[in-house]
Parts: structure tokens; sequence; C-alpha cells
């Protein structure tokens, strides 16, 4: 099968929320209203086209599939169309998937109406390809979802653009992904300090070796948390680095590294993510 494109990434923030909302506000970021999982866990999303970052926050023990993910990047989603078959492909292909799952959340619209946003998903038995989750979502309601309204940030974000795991041994994380989509859906690095990369849609996934990422990053480099292989940076591409810089400086964000071609901000202002911002 192709590669599907991101569909979103998922930044665990455990009972962190209020904090890790107003932290991604002040990034620059439009949050959606917090919202309720018929799971039990709440989120608010940052809405681009046609991906998005969500914030997520277990209710209670309600979610086991969240248990000892600390706060970080640790959702990597893929987009889904046709649940049952993608289920039946990966068991072909000897993935560890879960049942195809079907969940709810509410959905504070716009205008103030409300409405319930519909799932399927196929989840990856967590950490087959890394220390995190790797899923399939299908929106059976996309536009209680995807609304211009929340795609306006003041921060200029129009989509993600890359994410980098840092990795003990990239070919192991590499090997997994050319399992789940088949052989050669990963281009492999010829040096040993370059990333494998996984074109998914727009998105490119970098699986780096992890002392190499380390170096790359410095000092913004996420603490592991106990994680071994884990998403450590999370790249979005904006309309204009120099607007987005105004809005950081506006609210206090000072970046670690600033570029004509990237800023680069601290994994303390992110909830332990990387963020860097890109044109």
């Amino acid at each position: 099968m192709a590669v599907p494109r991101i569909d979103h990434v998922v930044v665990d923030v455990g009972d962190r929320m209020d904090e890790a909302a107003d932290r991604y506000r002040a990034l620059g970021f439009l949050l959606t209203d917090r919202a309720q999982h018929s799971l039990g866990s709440s989120n608010h999303l940052m809405m681009f086209d046609p991906d998005y970052i969500e914030l997520l926050s277990p209710s209670g023990n309600a979610r086991a599939d969240l248990a000892g993910f600390l706060v970080g990047l640790n959702g990597l989603v893929f987009a889904l169309n046709g649940a049952d078959a993608l289920y039946a492909d990966q068991r072909a292909r000897g993935i560890p998937v879960q049942p195809v799952q079907y969940f709810t959340r509410n959905a504070h619209l716009p205008d103030g109406t409300q409405g319930t946003a519909r799932f399927n998903v196929v989840r990856l038995e967590p950490r087959t390809v890394f220390d995190g989750r790797v899923y399939f979502c299908e929106h059976l309601t996309p536009d209680l979802v995807w609304r211009p309204e929340w795609q306006a940030h003041p921060n200029g974000a129009l989509a993600i653009a890359r994410v980098a795991i840092a990795a003990r041994d990239p070919g192991i994380v590499a090997d997994c992904f050319d399992r789940m989509f088949g052989a050669g859906s990963v281009a492999r690095a010829a040096g040993s300090d370059r990333p494998h990369v996984v074109r998914a849609g727009k998105v490119a996934v970098e699986i780096w070796p992890r002392d190499a990422l380390a170096r790359t990053l410095g000092d913004a480099m996420p603490d592991p948390a106990g994680r071994g292989d884990h998403m450590a940076l999370l790249g979005v591409r904006v309309r204009s680095l120099h607007d987005t810089a105004a809005v950081l400086r506006a609210n206090n964000i000072a970046p670690m590294r600033a570029t004509a071609e990237r800023i680069l901000v601290a994994p303390d202002a992110a909830m332990n993510v990387a963020i860097e911002f890109t044109q």
C-alpha cells in the first residue's frame, strides 16, 4: 500500500492540560475548545490543512493505552479511509494491530452550536514501531473537525512539515515502516549521521540516529522521559517567519535558534517537544 498522509500528531500532557493550552497559545497557535472523548480523555486541537496537532489528556484511568507515556510528543497518526480493509491489510502484513475502534467526541462549533464528531481508528499495539503510539484515524464527520475559522493561527501556521524520531537503531524502526507500507517505503540514508525518511503526504517522517539528532538539536533535544526510541521534534510550516517571530517576541518566547530559514523553540516552552518553524 502507498504510505498514507499524516492525519495528526499527539502531544501527551497528562494532568497539565491548562498549562499545555497556555503554552501553545503563547507559541501563537489557535486552539479549539476543550472536548471530551467517549473513550475517557479530552483534547484541544490546532487545525491546519490537511493535518493538525492534538493536545491529549487522560481522564482518570479510563485510557489504559496512554498508561506509561509521560509528557511529550508520543502519537503519530496516519489518515485512514476504510478501517476494516486497513485492519485486514495490516494483519496480513504481520503488523500487531488492534481491532477497529469507534468513538466520538463533542464538538463546540464556531457559531456556538454543538456537534458530535465520529471516528474509526486502527491502532498498532503501543511501542510496536518506537516508544510511542502509531495508529490510523478515519474521520466520519470531517466537517466537524476541519473548519476555516480554526485555521487562522496568529503565528501563521499552515501545516506539519516534518517529524523527527530519535532511534537507537534507525534501521529497526525503518524496517517496521517497510513492513507496514511495503518494501521501499523508507528512503534509506547513505551516512550514519543522516535520517532515513518516510514521505507521508507532504510530511517527512525522519528516523534519526539518536546521537546524531541530539547533536543537531543541542539543548533543544527533549527529555526522553524514560523513552527509548521516541519522537523528538515537530516541524511546522508557517506563512511568514518574520510574523511568527513577532508573535513569539510579543508572548515572551525566546527561540533557542533563529535563522532566515527556521526558528527553533525549546522543549520547555512546548511540553517537552522541540518545535521548529519553517517557511
